[in-house]
């Protein structure tokens, strides 16, 4: 907790297990007196962090050998603390770190606990290195801990058992030493993947963005850690965009996985003058360290008035190593817009043939109708593929307004014949907490929602009939409907000028599963067939739901959701 006295002195107070490590990050509030954090343990003088920068928070680590009643004390008129957390490295794993401290522009979503995956402080957006390492699934993040605004980036970490339940792990990858000296969002650790090594550490690849920087703003740098907590020295993999294309800048997001040829694939987002292209890379090295080269275009999409092709991933809807295997080729249209809808920032998923140097499409399928699923990323864990997507879109976001955001459900991606489903994970229903009294959907008070985190499932006579879900919710007008145009979320903010239409269109579903937390919904119909996403600008929760007059279901569960 954090004390303040009138002394202008300011303490954070914890109790360390002996063997704790701090980690903290501290900015000097007038350039000629450095900020200055000490520690004491049990009234001892156990350490102290120091930094002169009054541009930036600077980072520092301090020991907790003897453990013990831990003061970290500053003075809030020199200096400013920005976050703090501890945790026993021998343990971090199984237990996570414990955030001990946030200041007043990076603060958690005031209603805790959600259901879906937050950071414990600052912006989050794209997840990075999605995969299963060492047996536990991980999740990393686009991250900037000092604020709730896109700044210089790092990775954020967390790990879990189920894909649910996460604990937050010591941030991963920070900015070079020249970023981290100014808050001007000049670049950082942008978005990557992550393969396992044989030794069973982790080896994430990511791009470093340093605007300006002459002749390659954006190129692909690689690390290893050996503990699944710690990164070692980053290492240039890709140094420069491929000759001959007419390239802009954008050319990032390395996406690396193992072909179904046995070497490892490297997808990168680009954009020419035609539109998004995907360029494909490959390696010899069976630990993808070295020796990467370009193989070619691999996509091509210039619909939509698109811009660059972002965070693109390609995902084996079978065994990978099977000739027979479809894949799907999945990335974020930059800046596009349906004309039918005006939706922004659509991703939609190609399947097709995929050789290790081809990529023949077949079909293609919009993968979330709302758009607030962005940036997807997915791997393949045992028999199923596994993904997961930021759960916002940035026509939402401000350089001048706060902003939370939190990552979707975890979905499993299904081929079905010539349509693909994307269902939450099948571990989503050890959500469930008590009922909910489904018969008052019916009623004209609605069913009451208690702390706004539900599932509601509706089941109608017949494919496409028609029915609208109100929601009840004290900052916006929510819903979901379906009718003949369509599945839609139902989406407004009173004084605002009206949203897209937030619709698929010429959807027909019998079955419709609803999740609701504080700051978003998640609609899935026939098992994922059509599966919207929409951040909430509101993370007030939602009261009660009601089923309009005329409404065709024909049966209905809800269940309080709860971590």
């Amino acid at each position: 907790m954090t004390e303040q006295s009138p002394s202008l002195s300011a303490a954070v107070t914890a109790t360390l297990a002996p063997g704790s490590e701090l980690h903290l990050w501290l900015k000097a509030l007038d350039a000629g007196r450095p900020a200055r954090v000490t520690l004491t343990l049990d009234g001892r003088p156990a350490g102290e962090a120091v930094a002169d920068n009054a541009q930036e928070f600077t980072f520092r680590t301090l020991k907790a050998e003897a453990g013990g009643a831990a003061v970290i004390a500053y003075d809030p008129a020199v200096t400013a603390l920005s976050a703090a957390y501890a945790f026993q490295p021998d343990k971090v794993m199984e237990e996570g770190i414990a955030p001990l401290f946030h200041g007043p522009l990076n603060p958690p979503p005031a209603h805790l606990p959600l259901y879906h995956f937050v950071p414990p402080f600052g912006w989050m957006n794209d997840p990075n290195g999605f995969g299963r390492f060492g047996g536990r699934p991980h999740l990393f993040y686009q991250h900037y801990p000092h604020s709730l605004r896109w700044n210089t980036m790092h990775w954020g970490h967390a790990v879990s058992e189920d894909f649910l339940r996460w604990r937050h792990l010591p941030i991963f990858l920070f900015p070079n030493d020249a970023l981290s000296k100014t808050a001007d969002g000049l670049g950082g650790a942008f978005s990557g993947s992550a393969i396992p090594t044989a030794e069973g550490g982790i080896r994430v690849f990511f791009t470093e963005q340093v605007k300006d920087r002459e002749p390659e703003e954006q190129n692909q740098w690689s690390a290893v850690s050996t503990d699944g907590v710690t990164a070692g020295p980053a290492e240039l993999v890709v140094p420069a965009r491929p000759e001959g294309l007419n390239l802009t800048l954008d050319f990032r997001d390395p996406y690396v996985i193992k072909g179904p040829d046995g070497r490892f694939k490297m997808l990168l987002g680009s954009r020419d003058r035609e539109g998004g292209i995907v360029l494909l890379y490959e390696t010899d090295d069976v630990e993808g360290a070295t020796g990467w080269r370009y193989v070619g275009l691999l996509h091509r999409e210039n619909r939509f008035g698109m811009t660059a092709a972002e965070c693109p991933c390609i995902l084996p809807l079978g065994a990978p190593e099977d000739p027979k295997t479809r894949w799907a080729l999945i990335f974020a249209l930059l800046t596009s817009r349906c004309p039918d809808t005006g939706r922004r920032n659509l991703t939609i998923a190609t399947v097709g043939r995929f050789d290790g140097a081809r990529f023949t499409p077949e079909f293609e399928q919009e993968l979330d109708f709302g758009t607030d699923a962005y940036a997807f990323q997915g791997f393949r864990d045992g028999d199923e593929t596994v993904m997961i997507a930021w759960l916002a879109n940035w026509t939402d976001v401000s350089k001048k307004i706060d902003f939370h955001s939190a990552m979707t459900l975890p979905r499993k991606l299904v081929l079905d014949g010539d349509a693909l489903l994307s269902p939450p994970l099948d571990t989503a229903e050890s959500l469930r907490q008590a009922p909910l009294d489904a018969a008052a959907l019916h009623r004209p008070e609605g069913m009451a929602l208690g702390s706004g985190a539900a599932e509601i499932l509706l089941t109608l006579p017949e494919a496409g009939a028609a029915f609208r879900l109100d929601i009840d919710h004290p900052e916006l007008t929510l819903g979901v409907e379906q009718t003949a145009d369509g599945l839609a979320i139902l989406y407004g903010v009173p004084g605002e000028k009206p949203s897209p239409r937030y619709l698929a269109r010429q959807a027909a579903a019998s079955e419709i599963r609803i999740f609701l937390d504080c700051g978003s919904i998640e609609v899935f119909a026939d098992g994922g067939r059509w599966s919207g996403t929409k951040r909430l600008k509101s993370f007030a929760p939602a009261t009660a739901a009601r089923l309009a007059e005329g409404s065709e279901a024909l049966s209905a569960e809800a269940f309080a959701l709860s971590l």
